[in-house]
């Protein structure tokens, strides 16, 4: 049940732009997760792109876009090699999107939040990772 949320400033991206990067970040997150990419596991997968006003998101050295990308997945559901590939493969997604090149890298962080077991809940029920990990498996095989 991850979440991606992108803030970044207004008017960065064209609004077809915005749409496709949000559907490209869940399934990069899906990929790095390991769940499989089935209606459910899309369905319960969400991206949250918030658009800050000129002036309310810049850094004291010049007046370039920054980007904030924060992931939030159950505890346990990355490990450092899937949290590596995932800020790799993000930062270049959102570069992409932005019409920017490698060497922009900088301006793009990606913070992984992990959720601790028994503090996510949904549909009124605490949500397990063990019980998603059993779900993933069953609609693989």
């Amino acid at each position: 049940m991850p979440m991606i949320q992108l803030t970044l400033p207004a008017g960065v991206l064209s609004d077809p732009t915005r749409a496709e990067l949000q559907k490209t970040l869940i399934t990069t997150l899906l990929h790095w997760e390991g769940a499989p990419d089935t209606p459910f596991f899309r369905a319960q997968s969400w991206c949250l792109v918030e658009e800050v006003a000129p002036g309310g998101f810049v850094n004291a050295g010049d007046e370039l876009p920054r980007f904030r990308v924060d992931v939030t997945v159950p505890e346990g559901a990355l490990s450092d090699r899937r949290k590596a590939g995932l800020v790799q493969q993000v930062t270049a997604e959102v570069l992409a999107a932005a019409g920017l090149g490698e060497s922009d890298g900088l301006r793009v962080w990606v913070l992984i939040h992990e959720q601790p077991e028994g503090t996510w809940g949904a549909a009124g029920n605490i949500v397990r990772f063990a019980e998603l990990k059993a779900l993933a498996a069953a609609e693989r095989g």
